[in-house]
Order: structure tokens, then sequence, then C-alpha cells
């Protein structure tokens, strides 16, 4: 029977990416009716498991976002490579824990074989900690849960076991542009949001590195600083150079937050974008961001290990250590029970290598280039960013309105793509983003045709 219901998710699996090249992106069901053919009382009897398979795999599939599929724009989410989802499903099968060592053998000398590749191919220093999390923003948490123990350390001041009460006050610095996941990581690990120290941004989100040394002249104590590698609207990155080095002068760590941005450092033609990344002390990526893995799968790095491992590690009787200091993944997460998360990174990194993963990122933004210059070309639209990496960020004007939302609604109905809303520098924006392997150059035209139709029926 296992065998069996293992064939049956196959098929429906099969047919769901079969629909991915031409399915409207946009699901046919709304919460309503999805509660009313999926929900109702608990039921009282088992039920034949094939007969679950296929009503959930039915059912479920009418309000399933194209999310996997090449005209997906609306977040920075990647569709999941093949190799991934296989090494997934294998990932599912074996059932690891891996936490420990002794619980996996196998997922453990993968996790940490993926964490050096990762660190490799990010041009980061190969003596920093790896931890794999469920996203950017656990990832978020877990560095700036190890910078709060080092710069509360340097101050005399041990925070796992004293905890905040009493200790020197930690002062966090942000760009003003800053991803939500910062003031909700610092609210996480007790710093609190509204006192992060806002530091100006310029046009394209980029912090600006006199300000922050204005800033940092102006505080004492602990602190840490907040950068960014691809802001969530512009695709920007910070001038890590200077920022890394007038913070390291006033003894302040650097923590990176590089979601998608920081896969820039893996490749030749974009390396300049993020240049002096790799001083910084922590840094976040996600892997179903660029990399194309299957939900869930965050990155934590780390350039001070023991930092990461004091903020992160737990102890008792009954977990055993690796007996000869192998990889035990519970030092570098929040997390005890986890998935073997790092299994679909490193079936990617097998399969791509360094000029595949390049060459993948690089055919993003191309895309991202030609959707901009093809939706320009048109009056009344305006490209609001310098279009660098994989972000869009786009206006439409009728008769001298800003009508923007009423374009994205009228996109995300249409079902061809999906682009999202957001608000730039006061105004209503759209925002394009560019991640998924399969979306080819007829798909960035296709969709670039079906949002300038938008447009020109609401003209």
């Amino acid at each position: 029977m296992p065998y069996r219901l293992l064939e049956t998710a196959y098929t429906h699996a099969r047919q769901f990416l079969a629909t991915l090249p031409d399915r409207r992106v946009i699901g046919s069901a709304d919460y309503a009716s999805l509660l009313a053919a999926l929900g109702g009382p608990v039921p009282d009897r088992e039920s034949d498991p094939q007969t679950v398979i296929d009503s959930l795999s039915r059912e479920a599939a009418r309000g399933v976002m194209a999310t996997a599929g090449p005209r997906y724009f609306g977040f920075v989410i990647g569709g999941s490579l093949p190799v991934a989802v296989a090494a997934d499903w294998i990932a599912t099968a074996w059932d690891q824990n891996a936490a420990l060592y002794v619980m996996s053998p196998a997922a453990a000398a993968i996790e940490e074989i993926a964490a050096r590749w990762v660190l490799d191919l990010l041009s980061l220093p190969p003596s920093a900690s790896v931890g794999f999390v469920t996203g950017a923003h656990t990832a978020n948490v877990t560095a700036l849960a190890a910078a709060r123990h080092d710069v509360l350390r340097r101050a005399g001041w041990d925070v796992e076991s004293d905890g905040l009460q009493g200790a020197p006050r930690v002062t966090v610095l942000a760009g003003q542009e800053a991803h939500a996941s910062i003031s909700a990581a610092c609210r996480m690990i007790g710093l609190g949001s509204s006192t992060i120290v806002r530091v100006a941004s310029d046009d394209q989100g980029r912090m600006r590195a006199g300000q922050l040394e204005a800033a940092l002249a102006s505080t004492s104590g602990p602190r840490i600083v907040c950068a960014q590698a691809g802001n969530v609207n512009t695709g920007a990155s910070d001038p890590f150079g200077e920022i890394v080095r007038v913070s390291h002068d006033h003894g302040a760590w650097v923590h990176v937050d590089g979601a998608f941005g920081l896969w820039a450092a893996a490749v030749p033609a974009l390396t300049h974008l993020v240049a002096g990344v790799e001083r910084a002390d922590s840094w976040t990526t996600d892997a179903h961001k660029w990399l194309n893995v299957p939900y869930d799968c965050g990155i934590v790095i780390t350039a001070h290990p023991a930092a990461h491992r004091a903020a992160m590690s737990q102890a008792a009787a009954y977990l055993i250590p690796a007996p000869n200091e192998e990889r035990d993944g519970i030092d570098w997460v929040p997390e005890a029970s986890r998935r073997a998360r790092a299994i679909p990174v490193y079936a990617v990194l097998r399969q791509l290598g360094r000029s595949g993963l390049a060459g993948l990122v690089e055919r993003c933004c191309r895309l991202a280039t030609r959707m901009a210059a093809r939706l320009e070309s048109s009056p009344g639209v305006v490209i609001l960013n310098e279009v660098v990496l994989n972000q869009v960020l786009v206006r439409f004007d009728a008769d001298g309105v800003n009508v923007t939302p009423a374009v994205i609604a009228a996109v995300q109905a249409d079902g061809t793509c999906w682009c999202g809303g957001t608000n730039w520098q006061g105004q209503p924006a759209m925002r394009i983003s560019v991640s998924n392997w399969r979306t080819t150059e007829d798909d960035a035209d296709r969709s670039a045709d079906a949002i300038l139709a938008a447009f020109d029926a609401l003209r």
C-alpha cells in the first residue's frame, strides 16, 4: 500500500507539473469553496488512504497558485529544479532528523558538504559556520542572536546565562529600506523593533555609508549594523566596503540580509554589486529563492562560529554529541527536530556546479531587463528602479493619474502572470521579481504584453 500511494502522489504531481507552462497563475477556487470541499468536522472513522490522496490532489489543486511556474513574479520565489524536487522526495522518504550526527550520519555529511560548497560559491570565509533553517527570516533571527551574544560578550555580559535584564543596551542600526524581517528578528530576540536606529537610504534603497558613520559616532556600547544585499523592491545592494569599514572601526558587528541578492556573489559578472560583502560578520540567504530548491530552506552563516554555537546549541543527557567532532546540525539552528533540508541544496549544487548556478542567476537578471525594456516602451509606463538584478519596479500613469493598483488587480485576475504591488517612496508600484529557472524569453514577453494589455484596457 505505501508504494501504491507514492505512485498515486507521483501521478498527481506529474500531472500538475505538466500544466505549469500554460497554467493560469492564479487558482480557480476561493477560500470559502476550499474550506467547504476539504473541511467539515473531524472524521469519526478511518478513510481509505488512496481516496484521501486523490481527493486532496483534486480539490486543493483548484486553489494552488502556480508559484512554481515560469510567469509568477509576485514575490522573490524560485521554482524548484527537478533535481531538487526529486532529492526532496528522497529526503522525505528517508525521514531523517538532521539535528545530530548520531541520528543520521548521511544527513550530517551532506549538510557539511553543502555548507562548504555554499561558502565557496559565495566567496565567504571557509572557516565560517553554516546552519540550514526554514527561511531568511529564521536565518536573520539566528544571525542576530549570534551577533547579540558576541557584542554583549565583549561588553562583559553573558546573555545566554543571564538574559537581557540588566544587560548593556544593544543598539541595532539598519537602513531606512531594510527588509521587514530585520525588525521582526529584533523583536524575537528581545532587542525590540522601535529602538532600531534608521539610517538614510538613497533613491535605490541603498544605505548611505556617510549617514551610518554619523549614526555610529552618536551612539555607544554594543552595536549591530544590518546591511542588505538585494533590496526587495529595487534589487540594489548596500555599499558593503564602506559599511564594514566604518562599522568595524566603531566595534560593531555587521550582518548582511542577503535573501536573494547575496547570490550575486556567485556570478562573476555581478560580484561588483556586492563588493566587500565577504568582510561582514554574518550573512543570510534563501535557497528557495535563487537556488530554486523546494520550501523550506534558509541559510545562516557567521564568520564567528563560537558566537553562533553559543547562541544556538543545546545540551542534555540524552542529546548524544558527535563522537569525533562530526557535524551536529543542532549547534547552528534554533530547531531540534528538523528535516534534512540540505539534501536538495546538495543535489542542486551537484547538478548545476559553479557555471550552472551563475547561468541561472544571470538569465533571471537578463529577463528582468528584457521585461523592463518592453514595458517602458509604452507611453505612461515608468520604470522606477535601476534594473541591476531581478527586480523591476513599475508605475502606470493615465492622464497624469497613477493607476498602478488597478493595473495590478487586472493582471492578477487575467492569470497570464502574477505581479504584486508595493509602495515605493510614497507611490504605489508594481513589483516584478524574476527568480524561476523555468522562465523563458517567451514567458517574459507574454507577461509584459499581458501587463500592457491590462494597462491599455484601463486607459
